[in-house]
């Protein structure tokens, strides 16, 4: 093994009553009476592309509606987390500083563009991490931007690391091992390896 490759929410933080401040205060100010989100319902749209969330949790708004709350919430959250960060798990810091010691780390995530920078920015993470990827950059899905890390980085051996079923797919689809986070928000069936702290990394890798 050369690499690892991190989902980000469920994986490496909690960034839920974070994005629930920013969203509702966005909300509150909505020129239409929708109501706020929930942990409940943030939870469960963790791992899923922006437009796919607004489905799920806006379905009373008109397309074009719907596409102008995403950029207005997109904005928001992006500077939010930037100031506020989120949670990060227990002895992430510690566990990348190790596992970078040996192996080649990096973020694919199914997050819009600026949200890892912002993930970067109130946590100072980013000098383990060599390079990552999300579908707000690329268009791609999760599976097709883990291929785009290996071919972009000459990975040969990398394993993904994350917590939902959509993570487990995505590895399938890239032909990785994946590594189960069941600590996270989601639930997988189908793994190589399955944690249950971030610590727990360092006993297999």
């Amino acid at each position: 093994m050369d690499s690892i490759i991190f989902d980000l929410d469920g994986t490496l933080w909690d960034p839920i009553e974070s994005v629930l401040d920013s969203w509702n205060t966005v909300i509150r100010g909505h020129d239409k009476a929708i109501d706020e989100v929930t942990r409940g319902q943030m939870e469960k749209t963790m791992g899923l592309q922006m437009d796919e969330i607004g489905r799920m949790l806006f379905p009373e708004l008109e397309s074009e509606e719907r596409k102008g709350l995403l950029k207005d919430l997109s904005r928001h959250e992006i500077g939010y987390l930037s100031k506020k960060g989120g949670q990060l798990y227990p002895d992430v810091d510690e566990v990348l500083t190790e596992l970078a010691k040996k192996y080649k780390l990096f973020i694919v995530s199914n997050c819009q563009h600026g949200y890892i920078e912002a993930f970067y920015e109130f946590h100072g993470l980013e000098a383990h991490f060599i390079d990552y990827e999300n579908p707000g950059r690329t268009g791609l899905s999760k599976g097709e931007n883990i291929k785009l890390i290996i071919e972009r980085n000459h990975l040969k051996d990398p394993v993904y690391v994350g917590d939902t079923s959509g993570d487990q797919q995505a590895a399938k689809e890239a032909g990785v091992p994946f590594v189960y986070a069941r600590y996270g928000f989601g639930e997988a069936t189908d793994h190589e390896v399955a944690i249950d702290s971030f610590k727990e990394l360092l006993h297999h890798y």
